[in-house]
């Protein structure tokens, strides 16, 4: 059964991993948005329309970035497990999570959590079985392919996949401005996806 769910549970890892990187890019562009006064009733125009978040803050990563994510990880995940959904910011959650991304050579959780998010964007376009990078769509792809092959995965469970696997499609990844990123994390690719990869 755990076989079964492995690809399921990688796809929908990158699914989302790329809805974070949209929901967060919106966030971002919210907070740093100026707030404007109104214009006056007759002065009004119509809104112009959504444009695209900007992209996630890509980096040149280092091997001590590294080094310290890997470090730091299961200790991360010993505080932000303990955080209930949708719960409220917590300056005391907030405080622990600084003073561990700290004491592994991060300035903040904020640099922290930027150097995962490059992390996951270059992990997500990996080939899990050859450990070689191919792109986010390809192994998405195969991964849409896996699971209709699969003959014991629930209709039900299957048809949610296929529509989850293939919304994620419909949004590209943003291209890796860092190609150095790529070896980097192909170096470490065992440690950094047993790391990363289990809490998506």
């Amino acid at each position: 059964m755990r076989e079964i769910l492995r690809p399921l549970a990688a796809a929908l890892g990158l699914a989302a991993m790329m809805a974070l990187l949209s929901s967060s890019a919106v966030f971002a562009q919210a907070k740093q948005a100026p707030k404007q006064a109104p214009a006056p009733a007759a002065k009004q125009q119509a809104a112009p329309p959504p444009q695209a978040p900007p992209p996630m803050k890509q980096m040149a990563l280092t091997e001590k970035q590294i080094e310290g994510v890997l470090a730091a990880s299961k200790e991360m995940d010993a505080i932000t497990d303990k955080i209930p959904a949708n719960a409220k910011p917590d300056p005391k959650v907030d405080a622990q999570l600084d003073a561990v991304a700290k004491k592994n050579g991060f300035a903040s959780y904020a640099e922290y959590n930027d150097v995962t998010d490059n992390i996951s964007m270059v992990l997500a376009g990996f080939d899990p079985a050859t450990k070689q990078y191919v792109g986010p769509e390809a192994v998405l792809k195969a991964q849409i392919a896996a699971v209709q092959a699969d003959k014991k995965m629930p209709a039900k469970d299957k048809k949610q996949a296929l529509a989850d696997m293939n919304e994620a499609l419909k949004t590209p990844a943003p291209a890796i401005e860092n190609k150095g990123n790529i070896d980097l994390v192909a170096k470490y690719y065992d440690k950094l996806a047993a790391a990363l990869q289990d809490d998506q």
